[in-house]
């Protein structure tokens, strides 16, 4: 197993290792263990009581943060006519069909997040092997398969976060960056876990949300008191 750096360590020392921290007290914790040159991520990572092996117990869907993300997001958007200039004009910064097909199909993926219109699904069939493992392919429970693209491309901009369990029943998510204040990242956080909670699954037995963590990009995690997060509605 690597050393930890000594920076690492010295971050270590802000954290109390057997403490379960408030939703609160971990925000105001992390918020001291900033020290990289750049605007480190707050993160969340959520250990769920799910087998997402099985269909009925999927948990899926996006939620878009009060106090957007920190980061500036590249929207592509599959339409055509109408719906392309409503995409246009909403601020996306690609709109194309065929045209854009055929970039991704090159490998120029040019965009953090894709959307399309229901029409056209079958066109983004063409490169689903392409965009899946990139997990930007376009989903109604997300969002992105929608013909309100003018309302997609907002949402996207201005701070949306898609979430899904991973095969481990884990889900991690970005909450903001570290710059924001406290009250923003708890705001944040608390409009997150309630987007999960919602999409419980009536297969899922016990307790929902079995551990939870926060941290920053480089630093250690804070545990979470699970209890307050599946008590968030």
């Amino acid at each position: 197993m690597p050393k930890n750096s000594k920076r690492f360590n010295e971050l270590l020392k802000k954290v109390d290792v057997n403490k379960i921290y408030s939703v609160d007290e971990a925000v105001s914790t992390v918020k001291t263990l900033a020290s990289a040159k750049f605007d480190e991520t707050v993160e969340i990572a959520l250990k769920l009581n799910v087998d997402p092996r099985h269909a009925d117990q999927m948990v899926r869907g996006s939620v878009v943060l009060p106090a957007g993300t920190g980061k500036s997001v590249r929207v592509a958007v599959i339409a055509k006519d109408a719906k392309a200039s409503e995409a246009s004009e909403a601020g996306a910064d690609i709109v194309g069909a065929d045209d854009l097909i055929e970039e991704i199909q090159k490998g120029n993926i040019n965009f953090d997040v894709l959307i399309a219109t229901p029409n056209l699904m079958g066109l983004v069939g063409k490169v689903g092997r392409i965009l899946g493992p990139k997990g930007l392919m376009p989903n109604p429970k997300t969002g992105t398969v929608t013909m309100d693209v003018a309302q997609a491309v907002n949402n996207a901009k201005s701070g949306q976060v898609n979430f899904r369990v991973d095969k481990q029943g884990n889900i991690h998510a970005g909450l903001g960056k570290v710059s924001f204040s406290k009250e923003q990242l708890n705001d944040n956080i608390s409009t997150l876990i309630k987007a999960v909670n919602r999409q419980k699954p009536a297969a899922a037995k016990g307790r929902y949300i079995k551990s939870a963590a926060l941290s920053l990009t480089m630093s250690p995690s804070v545990l979470l008191e699970t209890q307050e997060l599946m008590d968030l509605r």
